[in-house]
C-alpha cells in the first residue's frame, strides 16, 4: 500500500510539472510615443491617449512590455494606474531620467527581475552617448526574468533602434547580437521599434546567433504594418521580436479598439510564447 502511495505522489508530481511547464507567458513591445511639449500631435496627443493605453495594458495584461519613447512624465501616470507592475530602465540622454526611456513594465505576481541593466547602442556603450551617424543616444534595456509559476528564466531586451542613421543601425544590431549570445542557452527575448522592415540586410547579425523572427514562427501570425503616423503617414512594419529557445503560439498586432482612435503612431505587437 504504501509503495501504491508513493508511486501516485511521484505521478502527481510529473503532472504537476507538465502543466506547469506549459504556462504560457504574454509579451508586449510597444513605442508610446513621447509626450510633446509642444503639443505637435494634436488631437492625437499624449493627454488625449493615456487612458486609453492604461486600458490597453489592463485588458491584454501582459507578463511583461517593453516602451519605447517614453518620458518620465508618461512614466510616472503609468506607475500611478498598474500598482501590480514594477518598472526599469532608465533616461537615454544621462542615464537617468532625462530623455526617452526603454522602460520595461513587469507584472510582479508573476515575474521576479533579478538583473538589470542599460547599454548605450554606440561605441562607448556604459555611458551615456549617441552612436556612429545616429540621430539621438539610443539604448537598450535588458532584464534577466524568472517566471514564478514555472521557475524558466529568461532575458529580455527591449531597444529602439535609430530613425536616421543606416550605419548606426547596422552597428547597433552587431551590438545587439553580441549581447544576446552571451546568454548561453537561456532563453532570450528581443523587442522594439527597429526602425527597419524585416527583409532588411541588419538582421543578418541576429540569425547568426540563432534569433528568429518571432512573426515567422507560427501561424497564428499577424504581418499588420506596425507604424501608423496616427494614420497621416505611409504605414510600415517595423516593430519586431526575434528570440531564441522560446516557443511562439500566437504573434498578434494590437489594432483593437481601446477608445481612441488611435494609441499612439505605432500599434504594439504582441506574443504569446512558452520557454
Amino acid at each position: 500500500m504504501k509503495q501504491f502511495y508513493r508511486l501516485l505522489f511521484v505521478a502527481a508530481l510529473v503532472v504537476l510539472a507538465q502543466g506547469v511547464e506549459a504556462q504560457e507567458l504574454k509579451v508586449i513591445s510597444f513605442n508610446i510615443r513621447y509626450n510633446s511639449w509642444n503639443n505637435i500631435d494634436g488631437e492625437n496627443g499624449w493627454p488625449n491617449r493615456k487612458a486609453a493605453v492604461v486600458r490597453m495594458i489592463s485588458e491584454e495584461k501582459p507578463a511583461a512590455i517593453g516602451l519605447q519613447e517614453a518620458l518620465i512624465d508618461q512614466l510616472r501616470y503609468l506607475d500611478s494606474c498598474l500598482p501590480a507592475y514594477r518598472r526599469v530602465g532608465v533616461g537615454r540622454d544621462d542615464g537617468k531620467e532625462a530623455g526617452e526611456f526603454m522602460a520595461i513594465y513587469y507584472d510582479t505576481t508573476r515575474l521576479v527581475a533579478q538583473i538589470v541593466g542599460t547599454s548605450w547602442l554606440s561605441e562607448t556603450p556604459l555611458e551615456p552617448s549617441k552612436g556612429w551617424d545616429a540621430a539621438c543616444y539610443r539604448t537598450v534595456t535588458s532584464v534577466f526574468f524568472t517566471d514564478k509559476i514555472s521557475g524558466q528564466s529568461f532575458y529580455y531586451y527591449n531597444t529602439h533602434l535609430d530613425h536616421r542613421g543606416p550605419v548606426a543601425r547596422a552597428e547597433s544590431a552587431k551590438y545587439l547580437a553580441k549581447l544576446t549570445d552571451e546568454s548561453e542557452d537561456i532563453p532570450v527575448i528581443l523587442g522594439g521599434d527597429m526602425n527597419s522592415t524585416i527583409d532588411d540586410t541588419i538582421f543578418n547579425a541576429f540569425y547568426k546567433v540563432g534569433l528568429k523572427a518571432a512573426r515567422e514562427m507560427t501561424r497564428n501570425t499577424s504581418h499588420k504594418d506596425t507604424y501608423t503616423g496616427f494614420g497621416k503617414d505611409r504605414p510600415s512594419l517595423i516593430d519586431h521580436f526575434f528570440v531564441r529557445e522560446v516557443k511562439v503560439e500566437r504573434f498578434r498586432t494590437l489594432d483593437g479598439d481601446y477608445g481612441v482612435p488611435y494609441i499612439s503612431d505605432h500599434y504594439p505587437i504582441e506574443m504569446i510564447i512558452r520557454l
